[in-house]
């Protein structure tokens, strides 16, 4: 087997237009970055797998995969999203260990027969905010380091609304039901969360920029100028995590700020499957 790892970027050409046009840094790319705070950066490979084309990858070639965000939708399956299912399971035959974020943890539930639908709240956008662990979540390993509430950086519309029998409920909030999962099937354990350790503030300035209209449209924002005060504060805040008074202001702390416990559950994954 390589000792690589691979990073399955989930969005589509509209959607990667989209991120790009916003100044938004591409989904692979987030999560190429993200392990390369932990594993050589020459021993990650990212493939788009939502084009028309499906890619040809090799289930048996990688160590480990870990599956980004998507703009697709399981409320709306086609055939794009069946072929993530596909390839999913067939990571779990093949024993590989999976990891991801947001639409992963929606992937790792529908696959093995979990069910998933657009949140009648409407779409969950900027900061999660009160994630808590369960009982079980807070002895799994994925959580080592973790306080038992937290903030986390998210965005979505779907949510899981029904967990697989092979998956344990690992944490939730009062927007989400399930904000972290553990399934195991097959040969293999897919860990996944809701939210999105790998975005800074930075990327959430540019997905506001991205989702503009439905934010307005659901109202997390009123107007456009409140929307843009609220741009121009994370991408401030980005530049420099020493500005509290705008972290104040916008009810940010070390969950999301500081990278360390930003990234803990993709560090406590790599230990405990690869060290």
């Amino acid at each position: 087997m390589s000792e690589k790892f691979l990073v399955l970027d989930g969005y589509n050409s509209k959607g990667l237009a989209g991120l790009k046009a916003a100044g938004a840094t591409q989904a692979g790319m987030l999560y190429k970055n993200m392990l390369a705070h932990f594993v050589p950066e020459d021993s990650i490979d990212i493939v788009e797998i939502s084009h028309t084309t499906a890619p040809q990858i090799n289930v048996d070639h990688y160590k480990g995969v870990c599956w980004t965000g998507s703009n697709l939708f399981f409320s709306a399956a086609d055939d794009v999203v069946q072929r993530h299912i596909d390839l999913c399971l067939g990571f779990f035959e093949a024993g590989t260990p999976q990891f991801g974020s947001c639409w992963a943890a929606q992937l790792a539930a529908v696959a093995t027969g979990g069910r998933c639908e657009l949140n009648p709240k409407g779409r969950e956008f900027g900061v999660a905010r009160k994630i808590m662990l369960t009982d079980a979540g807070v002895e799994h390993p994925m959580f080592k380091g973790k306080p038992r509430v937290f903030d986390g950086f998210t965005s979505h519309a779907d949510i899981v609304t029904k967990l697989p029998d092979c998956a344990i409920h690992l944490a939730s909030n009062a927007y989400s039901p399930v904000q972290a999962l553990d399934v195991t099937h097959g040969k293999g354990r897919f860990w996944a969360v809701q939210y999105h350790p790998e975005y800074d503030c930075g990327e959430v300035a540019a997905l506001t920029i991205v989702r503009t209209d439905d934010l307005i449209k659901q109202g997390t924002f009123i107007h456009k100028s409140e929307l843009q005060t609220y741009v121009t504060d994370m991408q401030t805040l980005n530049l420099d995590y020493t500005r509290q008074d705008i972290a104040w202001k916008l009810g940010l702390n070390a969950d999301v700020l500081d990278p360390n416990m930003r990234h803990i559950e993709l560090k406590n994954w790599l230990d405990y499957f690869f060290l």
